[in-house]
């Protein structure tokens, strides 16, 4: 039970620690949920005290979705874009996960940029960059994109592709187009800061 204790005041420890990057001034909701906790757990009401800081971890997995999004590149020239969007998973669901999205198009083509952190699904694109015979096994091959290893899948028949990319072991970008040439998708994929992705903490 002692160690059940300790177990759940680090947690509401690690989340005012998360918390601290955000600023205090936007975070109202996030420290007003972490001081609910910290009095739940006072109390004796662990339950409680889970649900607030579950609450917690879901606001500021919000909050790493809407960073992510001031990633996702401008429409090029002749191109439109719709407003981009994020979206954050509990790891109950799927493995979890933070998103951020946004769609291109110009006439009948489209363009759609996805930046994907805290997912399991890096794991399994990890083995395709460390081993090119996975990649090639799938129709793809490694390519260096704006200084980073990409593996990038293109039909010219078909003028539809996708390109994926791998920042700091962190952060998956992908790039799908149809309708688009190789040339297009490889602007949007360069059209990324990744040097100031990869210092995003």
């Amino acid at each position: 039970m002692r160690k059940a204790h300790m177990n759940a005041a680090k947690a509401v420890l690690l989340a005012m620690v998360l918390v601290a990057p955000f600023g205090l001034a936007s975070a109202d909701e996030v420290t007003d949920s972490i001081n609910e906790a910290l009095q739940q757990y006072k109390n004796g009401e662990y339950a409680a005290a889970v649900g607030s800081l579950d609450y917690v971890s879901q606001l500021i997995r919000q909050k790493r979705g809407e960073q992510l999004q001031s990633f996702l590149p401008k429409p090029l020239t002749g191109w439109t874009a719709k407003d981009s969007t994020s979206q954050a998973v509990g790891a109950a669901m799927f493995g979890g996960g933070v998103s951020a999205e946004r769609q291109y198009h110009k006439s009948s083509s489209s363009v759609t940029v996805k930046i994907v952190t805290d997912s399991p699904v890096l794991q399994s694109m990890m083995m395709m960059f460390t081993n090119p015979m996975f990649a090639a096994s799938g129709g793809g091959k490694l390519e260096k994109i704006g200084g980073q290893k990409a593996i990038v899948k293109y039909s010219p028949t078909g003028r539809s592709g996708e390109i994926s990319i791998v920042v700091v072991n962190r952060f998956l970008i992908t790039v799908e187009g149809n309708d688009v040439t190789k040339e297009e998708l490889t602007s949007y994929a360069m059209s990324i800061n990744y040097k100031k992705l990869a210092a995003l903490s």
